[in-house]
């Protein structure tokens, strides 16, 4: 029998469309799963009076024939987002009772639809990280389990705790953001679909900032039609960022059933790494298998400039986020240590709000934009940034009309097996997703099949810029031949 909380989140949409159950009944559900599953650790804070009172203006809505877009649909909401009245803590200690006066842009236009917040979701703090490890409060567990192993595994990041609930059934979708693949990592470590859309489709307004080049808005959930749901409501111009576009939203959702048929798709052989695990690779040519067998043409294709994405990445996002992260200061707002004065106060509050991973990038970034060093380290990973982005033109100018890689370089891993030693092997999980980012490229992950110890293993396609359409009629196809991931069973209850 099929409870509340395992339904997709389209089929809860008709299901309240048809009046099967209600929106109070969906919350109720979703609230006792939370409660459930706190030992995950993937709610920061849960909000359960607000979501049935939400909940109970949605009943209004539909029982008067006026239900929007979202209506009655339970999301959870990255911590990143600021929530107006909702403390909002970016998973740091530095703003741990800071309460925005004002709603971000992306969670407005969810409200606005008529969605339903169930709570907070936990991240890496300041979105920094590849597991979801460097939380001041705490780690997330996946609501996964290797085959034969109890042991906890990471649910990626810097979004774990919006792909896990939406893996483990708490929330029908869940904001997120994505940097260097913090959408699209989580997604395909969980079994679940994240998008990651063209820089410029969601606002950044009230979204806390990490590397406000590169971040982006996106939506985590269950499917591919799920996903164009939610993109649908969360992307739109805002006059307020000067970087979003200003342009109408797609119809996302009629774009899932497209298809493949005529298409080209790109295979980058410099997404070959060495070392590269066997069942990547298999997963791989079967991706294509698949798109070929559904009328697509595949074709391979360079991008030479990839090798150099890393490294660049790990220059540029550092550099912007110690810009981002001096308003951190113990005056205006979040946590104040007080010292003899103000530059002291300066260091202790910083040093008693930010964790080392933040402390490691605000350091990296501050020297790479020091005197003496800018151009050496900077002014050249923006000039490698602009050959990335000349690669990807390149190919679609020659007909490729979206790319096919691995989102990942392996399956999840546990938690502390990567997290202490050395920090550069942690960076080394986004190697297949960061030039998407710095690119401004749509990304999509959608889970295409388990390894050898029963986790899930993602596929990405990458798509022309603001034709994220075409990203979500190919997806489906691969979630289609795949077949659903079957999540797993409520072992945490």
């Amino acid at each position: 029998m099929t409870t509340l909380n395992d339904l997709t989140l389209a089929q809860a949409r008709d299901g309240l469309k048809a009046k099967d159950f209600s929106a109070v009944e969906l919350a109720q559900a979703h609230i006792g799963a939370i409660a459930a599953a706190r030992s995950l650790n993937a709610y920061l804070l849960e909000t359960p009076e607000r979501a049935l009172e939400m909940a109970a203006v949605a009943d209004t809505k539909i029982a008067a024939g006026e239900a929007r877009p979202l209506e009655g649909l339970p999301l959870g909401i990255k911590d990143l987002f600021c929530t107006h009245g909702v403390t909002t803590t970016a998973g740091s200690k530095i703003l741990e009772t800071f309460q925005p006066h004002y709603e971000s842009a992306v969670s407005h236009n969810l409200w606005r639809d008529g969605a339903v917040m169930l709570g907070k979701l936990n991240l890496d703090e300041f979105a920094m990280g590849s597991s979801n490890e460097t939380s001041a409060y705490g780690s997330v567990i996946s609501p996964w389990r290797r085959t034969g192993s109890d042991a906890p595994l990471v649910p990626g990041g810097s979004s774990g705790g919006s792909a896990a609930a939406v893996a483990a059934r708490l929330c029908l979708g869940a904001t997120a953001t994505d940097t260097g693949g913090s959408i699209r990592q989580p997604a395909a470590f969980t079994g679940t679909v994240g998008i990651k859309p063209t820089y410029g489709r969601c606002s950044r307004w009230g979204t806390v900032a990490f590397a406000s080049s590169l971040d982006q808005a996106g939506p985590i959930a269950r499917t591919v039609r799920d996903c164009a749901i939610l993109l649908a409501s969360m992307a739109g111009p805002d006059a307020r960022d000067t970087t979003c576009a200003d342009l109408a939203v797609p119809d996302f959702e009629a774009a899932v059933s497209r298809g493949v048929k005529g298409l080209t798709i790109g295979i980058p052989k410099e997404y070959r790494v060495e070392g590269m695990p066997a069942e990547i690779q298999a997963l791989w040519d079967q991706g294509a298998d698949w798109l070929r067998a559904a009328g697509a043409t595949i074709r391979e294709i360079s991008l030479p400039h990839t090798k150099l994405a890393l490294p660049a990445y790990y220059i540029v996002a550092p550099a912007e986020a110690s810009s981002n992260l001096a308003r951190y200061d113990g005056v205006r707002y979040g946590l104040r240590v007080p010292g003899r004065d103000i530059a002291e106060m300066y260091e202790k509050t910083r040093a008693a709000g930010f964790g080392r991973e933040v402390k490691r990038r605000i350091m990296i970034g501050t020297y790479v934009l020091s005197a003496g060093y800018y151009d050496a380290y900077y002014v050249r990973a923006q000039k490698i940034r602009t050959l990335i982005k000349r690669d990807f033109e390149e190919a679609y100018a020659a007909g490729v009309d979206a790319i096919l890689t691995p989102a990942t370089p392996s399956a999840a891993f546990g938690i502390g097996e990567k997290a202490s030693a050395d920090p550069v092997e942690m960076y080394l999980n986004d190697v297949f997703t960061v030039t998407v980012n710095m690119a401004g490229l749509p990304g999509i992950a959608v889970p295409a099949g388990l390894d050898a110890q029963g986790l899930p293993l993602g596929l990405q396609l990458i798509g022309r810029p603001f034709d994220e359409e075409t990203l979500f009629a190919t997806a489906q196809v691969i979630e289609e031949a795949a077949g659903r991931t079957v999540l797993p069973p409520a072992w945490w209850a």
